[in-house]
Parts: C-alpha cells; sequence; structure tokens
C-alpha cells in the first residue's frame, strides 16, 4: 500500500521533521505514541546505522496502554530523502515502511510512505485478520499524512 501527500515546505525542512521522534510522534497523535528504543535518546531515523538493530520501539495506544512493538531495523537510508525501515513487530514477522520526501520546487515536497507487511502466524490463520490488519495500517498513515498537512499545510492544487 502507498499513500502520498503533497505539502508545503522545503523537502530538507520536512525531511529533518518527519526522522524524528518528535515529528513520528507529532503524526501518530492523539491515537499511538511510540517510546524509544535503548540507546536511541537524542537521535532521529536519519543517525541509525542500516542493517543494524536498534532496539524495541513500544507502540501505546492513547500514550499508555502497550498493543505492539516494533524491533527497529533501518535497511537502507539516504538523506534527506529516503529510508527504509525492515523490521519484526510483535503482531507482524516482517514490516516494510520506506518513506521519501521528493522536492516539488523549493518550497514544497512530497512525502510518500510505502508500506508492506506480512502477520505472524497465530494472527495470520484468523480469518479477515489480513484485511483488517491492511485497514488500520492504511487508516493509521492517512491519519499521519492528514497531520503531516496540518503541521505544514498542504501543497495540493485548489
Amino acid at each position: 500500500m502507498t499513500i502520498s501527500t503533497a505539502i508545503e515546505g522545503p523537502a530538507a525542512e520536512v525531511w529533518e521533521r518527519v526522522v524524528s521522534l518528535e515529528g513520528v510522534n507529532y503524526e501518530l497523535a492523539p491515537w499511538i505514541r511510540m517510546t524509544v528504543p535503548r540507546g536511541m535518546s537524542g537521535k532521529t531515523i536519519a543517525d541509525l546505522e542500516p542493517g543494524v538493530r536498534v532496539g524495541r520501539s513500544w507502540l501505546l495506544l492513547g500514550g499508555v496502554l502497550p498493543v505492539d512493538y516494533d524491533d527497529l531495523c533501518l535497511a537502507e537510508i539516504e538523506p534527506p530523502r529516503r529510508f527504509l525501515e525492515r523490521s519484526t513487530m510483535a503482531t507482524m514477522a516482517v514490516w516494510e515502511h520506506e518513506r521519501t520526501v521528493e522536492p516539488l520546487g523549493a518550497a514544497a515536497c512530497t512525502v510518500t510512505d510505502g508500506l508492506a507487511f506480512s502477520l505472524r502466524a497465530p494472527l495470520a490463520a484468523i480469518p479477515g485478520s489480513g484485511g483488517l490488519a491492511r485497514g488500520i495500517v492504511g487508516a493509521l498513515f492517512a491519519h499521519r499524512h492528514r497531520r503531516l498537512v496540518r503541521a505544514h499545510g498542504s501543497a495540493e492544487p485548489r
């Protein structure tokens, strides 16, 4: 699944925000908050070394209730344009999130999220679980893109 949004703001400025934990948590709010894996305090996604597992980042529903974790690992990073996360989660055997930030002139950019995942065996065996998971992930990333527009403004033609 892919979602893409044109937003106001220079690509480099938007990149700095979307790779920070503060930016990620702003996008997820108020539904989810991610914790910082041990040893990552003060770092951004852009500071991570590709192929090195960073540790668990807990996903907290409403900012308090643990509902999943992301065993964070970046596969590739090309600052200030792109990263590819290839991790595992409690609920997913494979989680891939590729984010790109492409300039649209000097004062706007397009943020694109490409997402792929496969549920772990116990969940995957439940009828309809794949569709439900796609719906939840799709809704969460649509929410994230609305929050990006809220923070930066829309660069979509009016």
